[in-house]
C-alpha cells in the first residue's frame, strides 16, 4: 500500500516475509537509483562543498544525482559531474554500487572515478543548488575523513573504493 508518492519517490508499507517464515509489515523507501563520482585530475581530487538543507549545513561530498527515467549510470554519472562541476570526462572507471541504507531503502548509488577532465561549456547547476567546487590531494581528503571534515557516507565510500584498487563492475 502506498503511504506516499512524490516526483522523486514513493513510500510504500508492505507485509515482507523473512527467510525463516516470519512475516513482519515494514515501510520501505524508494528513492530511485543514483549515482556519486570521484572526479581525479593528476594527483587531485575535485570534491563539492554543498550547501544540504536537510541538515542546515555545507558539507563537503563527491559530486552524485539522481537517475532520470531511462538513463544508464554512466550517462546519469556524465550529466552529474557536468551539471555540479562544470567539467567532463574524457574517462569514467565503474566501481560498482552501494546500498545507501537496507534498512528502509533500497536505494543504489552507482560508483564512477572520472578522469581526464576537460572544462565543459553545457555547465547548468539546478537553481536549488549552492555548490562550491574544491580540490583536494588524497592526503588530504583522508586526513579530512579521519578528523571528521567529511562526514558524507557516500564520499567516504567512493574515496575507499578509488584508492583501494577496486577492479571495474
Amino acid at each position: 500500500m502506498d503511504i506516499y508518492r512524490g516526483r522523486r519517490l514513493w513510500v510504500e508499507k508492505r507485509d515482507h516475509l523473512f527467510p525463516d517464515g516470519r512475516a513482519k509489515e515494514m515501510v520501505v523507501v524508494h528513492p530511485g537509483d543514483a549515482v556519486v563520482i570521484l572526479p581525479r585530475d593528476g594527483d587531485e581530487y575535485l570534491l563539492i562543498r554543498q550547501w544540504r538543507s536537510a541538515i542546515d549545513a555545507y558539507i563537503y561530498e563527491a559530486p552524485a544525482g539522481t537517475m532520470e527515467d531511462g538513463e544508464e549510470p554512466e550517462q546519469t554519472a556524465r550529466r552529474e559531474l557536468i551539471e555540479e562541476t562544470g567539467m567532463a570526462a574524457k574517462s569514467m572507471r565503474a566501481l560498482g554500487y552501494i546500498y545507501t541504507t537496507p534498512g528502509f531503502t533500497d536505494e543504489r548509488l552507482w560508483l564512477f572515478e572520472a578522469t581526464g577532465l576537460i572544462p565543459s561549456t553545457e555547465h547548468l547547476p539546478d537553481d536549488d543548488e549552492i555548490i562550491e567546487q574544491v580540490r583536494f590531494t588524497s592526503s588530504e581528503i583522508n586526513e579530512m575523513i579521519r578528523t571528521g571534515m567529511i562526514v558524507d557516507a557516500k564520499t567516504i565510500c567512493i574515496f575507499y573504493r578509488c584508492t583501494c584498487g577496486v577492479a571495474d563492475k
